[in-house]
């Protein structure tokens, strides 16, 4: 995945070499630009942005005179596993998409919300860079929810899916995530240990955990922290746990630890170290019941943290 911001000085039209293969995501900051997708004509401004597979024929840009733009380049590679671990299987050719994403309400406005998250993070010096498993957090929201909530050519086989229950591989999937908190794991990974399709796991989870597979690990991911932060011997500190977990932005971290302990980290520190010898702190029990539902944030302004 390719995240990055380009603007012509002058109008420019451009066309994909022809042995690229990815996806483009492309959204105006300011000013207009107009995309030729097989047969559709998108204009584009900063309310309206396109998603077009430049390997197919025809495919054109034209930028207007001062147009900047922000970009996403998904891979084929990616999209393909992606989908192909959502689909339980592999594809017989790759997703056509709706090309015309809104990006002023519902998921087109969560979708430019992660771009801006992350040139943002960016822009800090980018902690999340620094972490594997954040910037493995952070793809996974965007290539599901993409693939999930953006009209394509498999959308109707992922619905038929999700009405398939059982509540049996739910527990292949949790043991999986539990034994690999400190992995950059996604949801290729979790689908092929659970040996269920991605999209059938991910109603399982929201029927029997209230929550999707990649939010149950973070759940998880909070849990462990909190327990090492209540048994940490003395040379350990809290980077170096909530690092090692993958949260890599101790701001973020510590807000919402606070918001799901009620105490923040330090505390939790501060408590186990002033525990009398032999006593132990928060233990955690391996397993997470009644979570919060892990929904899609309702805008740009606050999309959900990526570490």
């Amino acid at each position: 995945m390719y995240i990055g911001y380009t603007q012509y000085g002058k109008a420019a039209t451009i066309r994909a070499a022809p042995e690229r293969t990815d996806y483009w995501f492309l959204l105006p900051v300011h000013g207009t630009l107009e995309a030729r997708v097989r047969k559709d004509l998108v204009d584009c401004d900063p309310r309206r942005g396109v998603l077009s597979d430049p390997s197919r024929t025809g495919q054109r840009v034209r930028s207007e005179t001062g147009c900047g733009r922000l970009n996403i380049i998904l891979t084929e590679t990616a999209i393909q596993r992606q989908l192909g671990a959502l689909l339980g299987m592999p594809l017989s050719r790759p997703p056509d998409f709706e090309s015309a994403i809104d990006v002023a309400e519902g998921y087109g406005r969560n979708f430019a919300g992660y771009l801006r998250l992350a040139i943002e993070d960016f822009e800090r010096g980018g902690a999340m860079l620094s972490s594997p498993i954040a910037m493995q957090q952070f793809e996974q929201m965007v290539f599901t929810n993409l693939l999930l909530s953006h009209p394509h050519s498999y959308t109707q086989s992922l619905r038929r899916l999700a009405r398939s229950l059982a509540s049996g591989d739910v527990k292949r999937a949790v043991d999986y995530m539990e034994a690999n908190l400190t992995s950059p794991i996604g949801l290729p990974d979790i689908t092929a240990a659970a040996g269920v399709p991605g999209r059938t796991l991910l109603e399982h989870f929201r029927r029997y955990k209230g929550t999707s597979p990649m939010g149950y690990l973070r759940h998880a991911r909070f849990a462990r922290a909190r327990e090492a932060l209540g048994s940490a011997e003395p040379e350990e500190n809290i980077t170096r746990i909530a690092m090692g977990l993958g949260f890599s932005h101790m701001g973020r971290f510590s807000v919402e630890y606070r918001r799901r302990y009620g105490e923040s980290p330090s505390e939790t520190l501060r408590r186990r170290r002033n525990l009398p010898s032999g006593a132990s702190g928060p233990s955690w029990s391996g397993r997470i019941r009644g979570l919060p539902a892990d929904d899609l944030p309702t805008g740009p302004a606050a999309p959900p943290a990526p570490a």
